[in-house]
């Protein structure tokens, strides 16, 4: 059985740990691979290596950097689809869905070729008599990017193009559920001209991640996950002295006025909810139908409901399986959860028809109505295939269920109205808001993340927030002498002031 190893200084590291874990492949239900879990010690070994190539590379010509960014940009660009297919052999997601993984991936990479403008400081002349001002940002030291499960391609390159485009060095420790890509993607940046040790990737468990978390050579952290990690990563991270962005979970919401167009929110709202199986945090999960469009809505979600097809990722599906059985399990689960609390299931996914082994971990898309704020169907982030249903009776009572949410990761409106939209946009607190588009993922050169339990930390992932996280400024102020005058300034104890 394949065996995935840890990559560090630019080449594979075969693990002394003897400890493994199970890679499976979600649409046939076997295991496929095994990836080796990384001690204490591999992990510092990883974290000395990029603390090694930092001084080398932090001290590269920014030119040279992104050069060798747009390198790997048009390799990654001639074969994402490989990458794709090691993403839905490991996640189970569609080819197609995987392939806009990697696409939008790399717009953070076509993002960090153009690093320079905002790597550039400011100067200013003769700030007071004779005195220049000017900045300077400069890459912060080794970072280390901690990522999920959902997108092992797509969250990794939101982090480390802009990070080593900075001059950082990074050490990724991928989710253990679906490591091949990150490997896939360390020997790209070799093939691309990066230096052994600039990236480095570290699988394992928690034992990677809390050394990663402590070491004091790490100065950066970044991660993506569900709430209760995101808090706990913050919290121990910021306790061992380093900057870190931990983003979390998500509650989306897609608020439905009466006058919206039924048949384009319908779409939107299916795509929105059953793509990726519902595995991602940006994923809406619950409806709010403004009254008395609820039916009308219902119906033409439930029509197209019917005709995805689930199945193989690589087969000609709409939607494939979930990650694992357990979580196909515990998704299952808030369909009996919704029937005890009085819910209406109006699609139930447990009974689908599926395009694929038997054994695969599959769950349908579902559908339930009259979900109650108090179930924990609507609190939980339930991460899967199940699209609910709330009743409300006016836009205010919609927009303050929302700002009542714990979360405020993404939300959208749908209507042709468009004082309420702007109301809406003003109004609803959450961090990434969407006017008739229901996955509102900004563009790379705009900055990623929520509000509220949705993200810990107050930088964004990627645009200008993302170089700012992996920089520090500094501000310089230089008095040269004119040769031409007297140099003695005289005694005076009093705090410099600006003349």
């Amino acid at each position: 059985m394949a065996l995935v190893e840890h990559w560090i200084s630019g080449k594979a590291h075969k693990s002394s740990s003897k400890r493994f874990g199970d890679v499976y492949d979600p649409a046939l239900g076997v295991v496929t691979k095994q990836v080796s879990f990384a001690s204490v010690e591999e992990v510092q070994v990883a974290i000395g290596a990029a603390k090694t190539a930092f001084t080398s590379w932090s001290n590269t010509p920014l030119a040279v950097r992104q050069q060798v960014m747009f390198s790997f940009r048009e390799l990654l660009n001639a074969r994402k689809g490989e990458l794709a297919e090691i993403i839905t052999a490991e996640h189970g997601k569609v080819v197609s869905d995987a392939l806009g993984e990697v696409t939008r991936g790399l717009e953070v990479v076509e993002f960090a070729c153009g690093i320079a403008h905002l790597l550039k400081g400011d100067h200013t002349v003769n700030a007071s008599t004779g005195v220049d001002v000017h900045s300077t940002r400069e890459a912060v030291g080794v970072v280390g990017i901690i990522s999920p499960f959902n997108f092992p391609a797509m969250v990794p390159m939101w982090f480390f193009p802009i990070a080593i485009a900075a001059g950082n060095t990074v050490v990724l420790k991928p989710s253990e559920k679906n490591p091949s890509a990150a490997i896939w993607i360390a020997q790209l940046l070799k093939d691309a001209g990066l230096p052994d040790g600039v990236f480095n990737v570290i699988n394992g468990d928690k034992v990677a991640v809390d050394e990663l978390l402590t070491n004091p050579e790490v100065a950066a952290i970044s991660f993506v996950g569900s709430t209760p990690i995101a808090k706990y990563v913050y919290e121990t991270g910021t306790a061992n002295g380093k900057r870190v962005q931990a983003l979390g979970g998500a509650k989306n919401h897609m608020l439905v006025l009466p006058d919206a167009d039924l048949d384009f929110t319908a779409d939107a709202a299916v795509n929105a909810g059953f793509g990726s199986a519902g595995e991602r945090c940006m994923a809406i999960s619950v409806l709010v139908a403004v009254e008395p469009v609820a039916d009308p809505l219902i119906a033409k979600v439930k029509e197209r409901i019917e005709k995805i097809k689930t199945g193989d990722g690589r087969r000609a599906c709409d939607m494939g399986p979930l990650i694992t059985s357990q979580h196909r399990d515990k998704v299952a689960s808030y369909i009996e959860i919704a029937i005890k609390d009085g819910c209406d299931v109006v699609v139930d996914g447990r009974g689908v028809k599926i395009d694929g082994d038997e054994n695969g971990f599959w769950l349908g898309p579902t559908l339930i109505d009259k979900v109650k704020p108090t179930s924990s169907v609507y609190t939980d982030e339930i991460f899967g295939p199940i699209l609910s249903i709330i009743r409300v009776k006016t836009f205010a009572e919609g927009v303050d269920l929302i700002n009542s949410n714990r979360y405020g990761n993404g939300t959208a409106i749908f209507t042709n109205n468009g004082g309420a939209a702007r109301k809406f946009e003003r109004d609803v607190q959450v961090g990434m808001i969407g006017i008739n588009v229901p996955i509102p993922v900004p563009m790379a050169y705009y900055s990623f993340g929520g509000w509220k339990a949705s993200l810990f930390g107050d930088t964004k992932a990627h645009g200008a927030e993302g170089v700012h996280f992996f920089t520090r400024g500094k501000a310089i102020t230089s008095r040269w002498v004119d040769p031409a005058q007297s140099t003695a300034g005289g005694i005076n104890l009093g705090f410099p002031q600006n003349k």
